[in-house]
């Protein structure tokens, strides 16, 4: 059995509070708010959620669960502190660290008088390098006690949603513990023991940016949702037949696929696609902001990756890869063109290898696009991978299809090598045949 105190008695803390109690976990609930205290005290749910009503009642039969106002006190009689407090949008976006802030403080005092080890878990949700940059330095400087030394802070983020918050809590897609190391994650791990879903140890940072990922994408789920129903409705055809169908495609629709971070899209169907959708939401009158949005986010994505590639100062630029997509030599719409058409109106010389592409061989409406946008891309295309290696000052990896290590390992002191299909940074190789440690990432 381990004391936790959890600082916060809201929706998330409540909840963390009355599930480690059910598991027999002696458990302290902190919060400002008389009412919510008085309300755990008395064996009651200070929040309206399906389970942890008896769950609250259950415990505090048992001796398991209690509240109080008192912070220090509830630092002194636990082991580990969850901060569960909010983090709520100021009018411009930014978030109101505040809460996190005050409460910090509050353990920072506590723990000026407790000579054990403590650990401390933030729960709240906050974007990355919060953790480490405002709540380990809030702690210690309350306290007087050094981070790792004294005590331990890591990152859980919660994935509760209101009404099911309990069967999630004992039946999430995953837990996520942000730490340094796995060994300052254990106490974290072992409270979470009997969950049998997949269990992640991270990075902070990593953990941080999870959540909003979760969210974010969530959002995104919806809006579309309701932008392709609107679209269907306005066009007399069935939202929900279509959203049923499109819902039984595991393969791709409802899959992991395309939810990899790498180099935009293209092909001969994803743009013409979209304009024809965005054409015909015109012609109804109607703002689809999200499907609106998703050929100029592409875009950008390019010109991020052209403008970190000029960012070099280097001339001399070597692309592997020009096709859409790897396999195939489908020039249509590829990004890769846009962006060597870039890096051309830049002064660069490039030079270009893929092995699916010669210009000889290509006809009809695939020869027409290359005629319309490069073409004087016979002059850049070349017929060995060994002519472009030796010419790049940038190599730029566009084709995961290629043996990525072996070309790294050919590329020569002070050459810069690019991994798009992985969203990487450039790295400069400083002599890649003694070690690839030595090749560090370029900021920019």
């Amino acid at each position: 059995m381990t004391s936790i105190s959890i600082f916060g008695l809201g929706y998330v803390g409540t909840v963390t509070a009355a599930c480690f109690a059910s598991r027999g976990h002696r458990v302290i609930g902190v919060d400002p708010n008389p009412q919510k205290v008085e309300s755990i005290q008395a064996g009651a749910s200070p929040i309206v959620e399906s389970a942890v009503q008896h769950m609250i009642r259950s415990a505090k039969h048992l001796d398991l669960i209690s509240a109080t106002h008192d912070c220090a006190t509830a630092i002194a009689d636990s082991d580990v502190s969850f901060i569960s407090v909010g983090t709520p949008s100021l009018p411009n976006g930014r978030l109101d660290l505040s809460h996190i802030r005050g409460v910090c403080a509050e353990i920072g005092r506590g723990l000026k008088s407790k000579s054990s080890f403590h650990w401390i878990v933030l729960r709240s949700t906050v974007l990355p390098g919060t953790t480490e940059n405002v709540v380990v330095p809030a702690i210690e400087a309350a306290s007087g006690r050094k981070a790792g030394r004294d005590f331990l802070v890591c990152f859980n983020p919660e994935f509760l949603r209101e009404g099911t918050a309990a069967a999630d809590f004992f039946d999430p897609p995953f837990t996520v513990i942000g730490a340094k190391d796995s060994a300052q994650s254990q106490v974290v791990r072992e409270l979470y023991s009997f969950v049998s879903a997949p269990l992640y140890e991270v990075a902070v940072p990593a953990a941080e940016m999870l959540k909003y990922s979760c969210n974010a994408f969530h959002a995104l789920k919806i809006a579309f949702a309701n932008e392709i129903g609107t679209l269907c409705t306005s066009l007399d055809v069935d939202p929900h037949l279509v959203a049923s169908i499109f819902k039984s495609d595991t393969r791709l629709n409802i899959s992991d696929v395309y939810l990899t971070p790498g180099f935009g899209f293209g092909g001969s169907c994803l743009p013409k696609d979209l304009r024809a959708l965005m054409y015909t939401a015109k012609q109804l009158d109607l703002k689809l902001p999200v499907l609106e949005s998703i050929l100029p986010s592409n875009a950008e994505h390019i010109e991020r990756a052209a403008q970190t590639i000029l960012s070099l100062a280097k001339r001399k630029v070597g692309v592997l890869g020009l096709s859409f997509k790897p396999g195939t030599d489908d020039l249509r719409e590829s990004p890769m063109i846009h962006l060597v058409k870039t890096l051309i109106a830049e002064g660069c010389d490039v030079r270009i290898w893929d092995a699916n592409v010669s210009l000889g061989q290509l006809i009809g409406s695939n020869r027409q696009f290359i005629d319309d946008n490069i073409p004087h891309i016979g002059k850049l295309l070349q017929a060995s991978i060994d002519t472009v290696l030796t010419h790049a000052d940038v190599i730029v990896f566009a084709n995961n299809t290629l043996p990525r290590d072996e070309i790294r390992w050919r590329t020569r002191e002070g050459q810069y090598f690019m991994d798009i299909t992985r969203l990487e940074q450039p790295v400069l190789a400083r002599n890649p045949r003694i070690s690839e440690a030595v090749q560090e990432p370029v900021e920019t």
